[in-house]
């Protein structure tokens, strides 16, 4: 053979090589032999660009980069892209809140849309409903949330408030107080069977001369009280309730019912007292006026979120339709913690897929938000670092957000990410307490900034996705 022709056979050989595996990466070729799975062959894998999908038939993606990863250039960038091309975060680091799940009703679509409607006059009011342990107890986080939200939305009226509470004293935004003979069936003391539960956890029977007072404080949007609602279950007989001494018969059958007053018919402070008859559960007094937003604070020590499987369809359904939730939060974690180098968060996962199943099944057209735990410091050595469970709960919480199509707030990242417990702790500024767990009155002023600003840069953005500004 000339050897001019033999010098040309490497040149055909690759390229006839290049020829079958371009043809190859055009089919499915993934194939297996004795239980070997032999990878796709895809030639251009390297460069093609992946176009990310629309991530829901309702709301697409649309997060916004956070600032501390990416460039000022690329933030404008970003911000600018269309909002089903927006790329998505690391949810360990990320600061905003992530709702890029794939299901028909994704994260916060229906709350958002609220809020505009809301702003629009289109509506009458927005409620969201903050469950949480000791975290929140007092109000704390959601007094600042709900401040600042009102300051833009409308309304006035600390919202839901529970005939007793073991933290009354301690709330800043109500002055409540009430006598001791008041029996609370709850979460941790096995109710009988025939007793539901309200949202805050508790039932409350009165017997003779019970009683619960409720005043105003001297805060902005708290200073007086416009309209009064009494929560409270079944009437099977005859009860009757005295407000301010005006002695009112109660009716209704349903699991839950409600008597509601207006700012004519009250005095400064509201007194409630049994006024005789069939004994029935009471659950507490909503405190609102005719239109705003709204921030219930369900609080209950020393529960890790699993207990709100104990609310029964029936109460949670009437709860719906009587006083409906446009948000509900779920902030728990602390109580999950209690070992600190824990990292199997398994059980905890199975048993909150039943509760989020549950709320999700009664309350279907609500927008969920998971707040992933706050960081939690121990002592290792001779100095507090962050639990190892920490970045291992979270995971959870998250994974329970992508399954059940919640919306998904990692507080964690927003307070500063590993080591931040003990800055808040030992900084300048303390903004929490010497547990290395529990924010003070200045760290949960902060996180409830930090929450207000991600709800308000994802309605910003809903708005106004271009321009970034409402």
């Amino acid at each position: 053979m000339p050897a001019n022709n033999r010098s040309a056979h490497p040149f055909y050989i690759i390229a006839g090589t290049m020829v079958c595996l371009l043809a190859l990466s055009s089919v499915n070729n993934s194939f297996s032999l004795q239980g070997y799975r032999f990878r796709k062959v895809d030639l251009l894998a390297d460069i093609k660009k992946e176009i990310p999908a629309r991530i829901s038939k309702q709301r697409p993606l649309a997060q916004k980069p956070a600032p501390d990863t990416l460039h000022a250039t690329d933030s404008l960038q970003a911000a600018q892209m269309p909002a089903h091309t927006r790329p998505s975060y690391d949810f360990m680091t990320y600061t905003g809140i992530q709702e890029n799940f794939d299901t028909a009703s994704a994260g916060m679509q229906h709350f958002l849309q609220a809020l505009q409607e809301l702003k629009e006059g289109k509506r009458r009011k927005v409620r969201i409903a903050y469950f949480g342990d000791s975290m929140i107890e007092g109000d704390l986080i959601t007094s600042d949330l709900r401040d600042s939200l009102q300051a833009i939305f409308g309304g006035a009226g600390v919202g839901f408030v529970p005939v007793t509470s073991i933290v009354a004293a301690f709330r800043g935004t109500i002055r409540h107080t009430f006598s001791d003979n008041w029996t609370d069936y709850h979460f941790k003391n096995n109710p009988p069977e025939d007793v539901l539960l309200g949202l805050s956890g508790h039932a409350f029977f009165p017997e003779a001369e019970s009683w619960a007072k409720y005043s105003p404080v001297q805060k902005r949007r708290l200073d007086r009280f416009k309209r009064v609602s009494v929560f409270y279950g079944p009437v099977a007989g005859n009860c009757n309730v005295a407000i301010n001494n005006k002695v009112y018969t109660l009716t209704g059958t349903a699991p839950l019912n409600e008597l509601s007053l207006r700012q004519d018919t009250l005095q400064r402070s509201v007194l409630l007292q049994y006024a005789g008859g069939e004994p029935l559960p009471f659950y507490g007094l909503s405190f609102e006026s005719d239109t705003g937003i709204y921030v219930d604070n369900f609080s209950f020590r020393g529960i890790s979120g699993v207990e709100l499987g104990k609310l029964r369809s029936r109460m949670l359904q009437q709860m719906q339709r009587s006083h409906p939730y446009d948000l509900v939060v779920l902030h728990y974690g602390a109580n999950v913690l209690f070992r600190p180098e824990a990292t199997d968060y398994s059980w905890y996962q199975q048993l909150m897929q039943r509760v989020l199943a549950s709320l999700r099944s009664n309350w279907p057209r609500t927008s969920f938000l998971i707040v992933g735990t706050a960081d939690k410091a121990y002592k290792k050595a001779d100095h507090y670092v962050t639990a190892p469970g920490v970045p291992a709960l979270l995971k959870v919480q998250h994974a329970l957000a992508q399954e059940h199509g919640t919306a998904y707030w990692n507080l964690y990242a927003a307070m500063g990410g590993e080591g931040s417990m003990t800055h808040w702790v030992e900084g300048d500024t303390i903004l929490a307490n010497k547990d290395y767990t529990h924010f003070n009155r200045h760290g949960a002023a902060r996180v409830g900034a930090l929450l207000y600003k991600a709800i308000m840069d994802e309605f910003k953005q809903e708005v106004h996705p271009y321009s970034g500004s409402y």
